[in-house]
């Protein structure tokens, strides 16, 4: 087994000269350029089974001619060992390094220039005890390490031997779990500091202790109340800096430390300065900057910290998931105001920062400058918006429009307050206005048109550049709801939604006079008629153009939103020209004559609703990208959507609802989306603005806008983090948000504008937001992504649903969903050659942690689209469907995933719908699903087995058709938590089906229902309100001492005599693998001979007595003791006989089964910490891989061992192509692994069983 791709937390941070980035995570070691696009220069693995901790960089030159000028020797440590690595930045002019040690071997030739190189030097040292800190001496041309180890002593070693030549301890002889050394020039002047398990910190001298006597302590510094994870020094202040388990930072001043024992300038008596509480959780790192300390911590967030300002946070840069962050790094600036910081977390994800260095004007965050526009004008502001420039990127040309309870309509503009319209008493104690900004025609000159509205039914239309020239519009007699502007693409519309569930419709085109005037062409359209109910009046509409209709979608204060269609007719006479009259009795500009007659007569009906989609409390947006409709409420949800033709008609269109994202805790007041991904932003320009329901392949990444208590918010959904927030006051009240686009993109900076107290209020953009005197550049509030994170905490369970090629290319990208507890689903794809890792989509839906997941994959049309179905269970009795379709997207040249929700379910959901629920016991809400299995599939509808904690076997029915789950019976036959589930498909020679499903419970018993097809059968629709029994197990295997974690179910063929035989591998707590062999016969004679199958009616029970029974028994049973050191987590079958497993002890191992015993194959040492959960595959040739079926036939002929029935659908290559197995592990991390040649068999070599690698394995004979 090898390593293919390896996602685990980032444990180290190193820059170099602000050139380049190393990472480390697990052993390997990643270099990252920093003046080409941040992009990962080489990838080495080099500390073998450790995990890197840190890297110490010491740069050399070579005086020989025509090699490279510079290198750098790397020191890596970490867990017990160090290596020595070199890092040579640019290989050039085809020539090689010349070594600097007998050990070091040439390169060998080089034809042309190469980039960044590592390569490892000398041998990988491993030590009797933890590492904690690593040093060069300062002595040029050596290659002496000071080195600290948790004992609190200190190593002098010759990296390139690995001899200790030095040794020394301190008296003070306790543990340590940071130390921090302080090299001046030689071993004597070397000074550490060490953080111990009593929260203090110790200074003391390697050369202190004379005659082989241990170090006395120089300095005892206390204060902390937690232990001390990280120390920090500053050479040019005398600071010394700690973090600590107790959630704060300490600065010292101590003075120099290091050179003579007697230094001028130490600090005899070193005091705490500062004590910094800022951080949520635990303080991982500390680094101290000139004027600034930087620290990280389990939070997640990394702080900045002004020292000259009482240590003040100035910037908190977040953008990791949850889990923390674990490595962070400060570049020395290198003469520039600007400094790096790089951040690596929990989720495998590293980020890239820009902050001010120095001790110059500190930054404050964007919610502290907030700032009041003084309105002077008569009345109370209202209704605010933001004016002409609020399209652009340029903050200074941006205005704001503002109307008062007195009707009247001012514009703020250049620093002061103007009116612009002064409106009649009908206008005054109510009024709504919406603006909005378009172009006249045949002019490239934009116009402001605003639109106010009063109680009595009237709505005054006028362009805020010239009032004078505006319009009276009429909608009925009633009070005016809202007013909303959509733009078209000719013109703009004006939806007014009045009394009686009426929208009226507007057209508008503006037209420049010669006299540099504006002329308004204003044209009536058919009303929409909102559906009765309580709260009848428009909150959002957004037009779509198909090729055959035009489409309005709508949403409304009730929460349903929908569908209406456009009179053909009418809009072929809208693009008629025609020469208006600005009288209203004659506006026909769009070939629409005036009509005053009985609205019924032209009123356009719903021709598709979701009813209440967002709750009672409202729709508030729809927006339209890319053929896919997203809709926002004040339920916490936003909701994907798309149009889809009707299966009975083929002109009628109807509204789906794909999928369901919700937003953080505590956030329900939603406003709407933007678009995160900034490469949308070209193709928006590409693509024709006509809607097409073909192109809703493809789900963009958004952000959320709404209100989290009182902060008015950008959500990301997806890093589950804050990109910007304004303490406003809460939600009911007038908002706008800069820069606004058509187009809906997040540009990764804002300012908002709103109305608090009477008050117009804006906050100010940030200092880099165009027009503010930034850079060209702009950091976006999350950094620099230079490796995406998946799951901040553990990931409990991952499922392989397929693979997707690029057209054209032989490469291929296998595609994952993972579950963790963090509450989230991630859909993955792997390219298995690369290591490269994408993430496609984020699933939120989950209220707990995600604890099983299966797919059952479609057949696959091509090697450019696949499609599967996905299910996912855990905490809370939770279980969601989706299906999951996977395309290659040719614009980001990568694989694309478009998730549909399909169903739900929640076992307290169903106990409230019950009628007699009074004179039950509810069920515990804390129930947890703990494993899923896949019982039978079929065309209409898929059949599932879950366990559960309390005790119970669950049988679910899924129908992806109708979007539905049900529960159709549960068993408590166990008594106990159930902790896996396994289930196996049998057929006899008259084709009748027998399903095997195998459960376990922390018991260590196995239980085996056989499901029959009749018994089966019984579900369905016709019998849905009959309450189906549970079946009773038909026989109970004792595996286990403890709990049975996994279970592994495989079949093979005897003969036409003698049955088939079934095989339960199962892995326990005790740490246990355990194989047990049950024979299954069939009886020809129609005996029954299982009377405990419960009688479901007398169709069944003749049905059952036509049909062929068969017997069960147990055969024998293998075990093997100690098969990982831990409880085994995962089991699963790589292929028939060929097992898989893993464990908290993160060894993957590898056993053949036959029918003498278990042998292990072989093992490999994962870097992935807590490992829970297993995928295989196996595949021909280059990985291409597909999962076994266990289905079986087995009173056929005898067939020849090899691949069962449906195992070669994505077999490619001859069949001489060796088979390539993948297994890919999951827990703190992911690691995908290579397993070569997996059909060698080794079932002949009987006499070497049992015998590798000393396993001890013990056969029981039952028959």
């Amino acid at each position: 087994m090898e390593t293919s791709a390896l996602l685990v937390p980032v444990t180290c941070l190193e820059f170099l000269e602000d050139k380049f980035l190393l990472s480390g995570e697990g052993p390997v070691v990643t270099v990252f350029s920093l003046t080409s696009g941040s992009k990962a220069c080489q990838t080495l693995s080099v500390l073998q089974h450790h995990t890197i901790h840190g890297i110490r960089s010491r740069r050399k030159r070579t005086e020989a001619q025509g090699v490279c000028p510079t290198f750098y020797d790397l020191a890596v440590f970490g867990g017990k060992a160090v290596i020595l690595v070199r890092f040579y930045p640019q290989l050039q002019d085809g020539k090689n390094p010349e070594p600097l040690s007998p050990l070091v071997e040439p390169l060998g030739p080089l034809v042309e220039p190469l980039g960044p190189l590592v390569e490892p030097l000398g041998p990988l040292t491993e030590l009797q005890d933890w590492v904690l800190d690593v040093r060069w001496l300062s002595e040029p041309n050596q290659s002496l390490l000071c080195v600290a180890v948790a004992h609190n002593r200190v190593l002098l070693l010759d990296v390139l031997t690995g001899q200790t030549l030095v040794q020394s301890s301190c008296s003070e002889g306790c543990l340590l779990y940071s130390a921090l050394l302080l090299v001046h020039k030689s071993w004597e002047s070397t000074v550490v500091v060490g953080g111990t398990v009593f929260n203090q910190l110790v200074v003391w001298r390697p050369g202190g202790g004379g005659g082989g006597d241990k170090a006395p302590v120089e300095h005892r510094l206390l204060g902390h109340r937690g232990v001390i994870f990280s120390i920090s020094y500053s050479d040019d202040e005398g600071y010394l800096a700690s973090a600590s388990d107790d959630r704060s930072v300490r600065v010292w001043k101590v003075g120099t430390l290091g050179g003579p024992p007697c230094g001028e300038h130490a600090d005899p008596t070193p005091a705490c300065l500062l004590v910094l509480y800022g951080h949520q959780a635990r303080v991982f790192s500390v680094r101290l900057s000139l004027g600034r300390v930087f620290s990280a911590g389990e939070d997640g967030a990394c702080l900045v910290w002004d020292l000259t300002r009482n240590g003040r946070v100035i910037r908190t840069l977040k953008g990791h998931r949850a889990g923390g962050v674990r490595a962070l790094a400060v570049s020395e600036g290198g003469g520039s105001d600007r400094k790096w910081v790089a951040t690596g977390g929990a989720d495998g994800g590293l980020r890239l920062w820009r902050v001010e260095g120095g001790a110059g004007p500190s930054e404050e965050p964007v919610t502290d400058k907030l700032s009041d526009l003084r309105f002077c004008g008569d009345g109370v502001p209202k209704v605010v918006t933001i004016s002409r420039g609020g399209g652009t990127t340029c903050w200074t040309q941006t205005g704001f429009v503002v109307c008062t309870d007195k009707g009247h309509v001012y514009q703020y503009w250049g620093g002061a307050w103007q009116i612009i319209w002064r409106g009649p008493s009908e206008f005054q104690s109510y009024c709504v206005m919406q603006t909005v900004v378009c172009r006249g025609r045949g002019s490239a000159a934009e116009v402001e048109l605003c639109a106010v509205g009063n109680l009595s039914g009237s709505v005054q239309l006028f362009p805020t550049a010239h009032p004078n020239t505006g319009v009276r519009l009429s909608a009925g007699s009633g009070k005016i709801h809202s007013l909303i502007w959509t733009k078209g693409n000719e013109h703009v519309y004006l939806l007014v939604s009045g009394s009686e569930g009426l929208v009226h419709r507007w057209g508008v085109t503006v037209e420049m006079n010669e006299n540099g005037g504006v002329d308004l062409q204003v044209g009536s359209v058919s009303p929409f008629c909102l559906p009765p109910c309580a709260k009848r009046w428009l909150t959002a509409a957004v037009q779509l153009h198909t090729h055959t209709h035009t489409l309005w979608l709508c949403g409304d204060r009730r929460g349903s939103l929908l569908l209406f269609q456009e009179n053909k007719r009418q809009n072929k006479d809208m693009k008629e020209e025609q020469k208006p009259t600005m009288c209203e009795t004659e506006l026909n500009h769009f070939g629409l004559e005036f009509q005053r007659m009985q609205v019924d007569d032209a009123v356009l009906h719903p021709i598709s609703c979701v009813f209440g989609v967002h709750g009672k409390q409202g729709v508030t947006s729809v927006c339209e990208h890319q053929g896919l409709i997203y809709s926002t409420g004040r339920d916490g949800c936003v909701r994907v959507l798309r149009v889809h033709k009707c299966e009975n008609s083929d002109s009628e269109v109807e509204l789906q609802v794909l999928r369901v994202q919700r937003a953080c805790r505590g956030m329900e007041w939603l406003e709407r989306i933007l678009i995160l991904q900034r490469e949308e932003e070209e193709l928006l320009f590409q693509v024709s603005a006509t809607f097409n329901e073909k192109r809703s392949g493809k789900e963009a990444r958004f952000v959320i806008v709404g209100f989290h208590g009182v902060h008015f918010v950008v959500w990301d959904p997806v890093k589950q983090e804050r990109l910007f927030s304004v303490p406003c006051g809460g939600g009911h009240r007038s908002w706008g948000l800069w820069p606004h686009n058509d187009h809906g993109l997040w540009p990764g900076y804002a300012a908002l504008v709103f109305i608090k107290q009477g008050s117009v209020v804006v906050s100010q953009p940030p200092r880099d937001a165009p027009g503010q005197g930034g850079g060209a550049e702009l950091e976006t509030c999350s950094g620099r992504v230079l490796r995406e994170g998946v799951h901040g905490r553990g990931i409990g369970c991952v499922c392989r649903v397929g693979r997707i090629r690029k057209p054209g290319d032989e490469g291929h990208w296998d595609v994952m969903v993972t579950g963790g507890d963090d509450t989230s689903l991630c859909v993955i794809a792997f390219n298995s050659f690369s290591g490269n890792m994408k993430v496609l989509s984020v699933i939120t839906d989950h209220i707990s942690s995600v604890r099983c997941i299966t797919a059952i994959v479609r057949p696959q049309t091509g090697s450019e689209s696949h499609s599967a179905l996905v299910v996912s269970a855990g905490g809370r009795a939770q279980i969601e469907c989706y299906q999951l379709l996977i395309t290659w997207d040719t614009h980001t040249v990568a694989p694309s995933c478009q998730v549909i929700q399909v169903a739900s379910h929640r076992l307290d959901a169903q106990w409230e719908r019950r009628r007699n629920r009074h004179k039950m016991v509810k069920m515990d809400p804390e129930t947890r699903y703990m494993s899923i299995a896949v019982v039978e599939q079929r065309t209409d509808r898929v059949l599932l087995a879950l366990s559960c904690s309390d005790g119970a076997v669950r049988l679910f029915s899924v129908n992806e058709v109708k979007g539905q789950m049900d529960l159709l019976w549960e068993s408590f036959y166990h008594q106990r938590c159930v902790l896996s589930v396994a289930s196996c498909c049998l057929e006899d020679h008259k084709s009748n089906k027998y399903t095997l499903l195998f459960s376990a419970a922390t018991d260590g018993k196995i239980a085996v229902w056989h499901l029959t097809e009749a018994s089966l059968s019984m579900i369905d629709d016709s019998l849905s309100t009959t309450t189906t029994p549970p079946p009773i197990p038909c026989l109970d295997i004792p595996a286990h001492q403890s709990g049975v974690n996994s279970l592994a179910v495989w079949t093979e063929k005897l003969g036409q005599v003698d049955g088939c035989q079934v095989t339960v591998a199962s892995g326990g707590d005790d740490g246990q693998l355990t194989v047990s062999t049950l024979r299954v016969q069939s009886d020809r004679h129609g005996n029954k001979e299982f009377n405990h199958i419960p009688k479901l009616s007398t169709l069944i029970e003749s049905d059952l007595e036509e049909r062929s029974s068969f017997s069960l028994s147990l055969q024998y049973q293998t075990h093997v003791l100690l098969a990982h050191a831990a409880p085994l987590t995962a089991l699963k079958l790589l292929r028939p006989r060929l097992l898989v497993s893993t464990s908290s002890d993160q060894r993957v191992s590898l056993w053949n089964v036959c029918s003498t015993g278990i042998s292990h194959r072989s093992a490999l040492c994962s870097h992935v910490a807590d490992a829970a959960g297993l995928d295989v595959w196996a595949g021909a040739g280059r990985g291409v891989g597909t999962r076994t079926q266990s289905v079986l036939k087995f009173s056929s002929q005898v067939e020849p061992r090899g691949e069962t029935e449906g195992e070669n659908t994505e077999r490619e290559g001859g069949a001489c192509d060796p088979v390539t197995g993948w297994v890919l592990v999951c827990g703190q991390g992911l690691q995908l692994l290579r397993v070569n040649n997996v059909e060698t068999d080794d079932d002949d070599d009987d006499d070497e069983l049992g015998m590798k690698k000393g396993a001890k394995v013990k056969v029981e004979r039952l028959i």
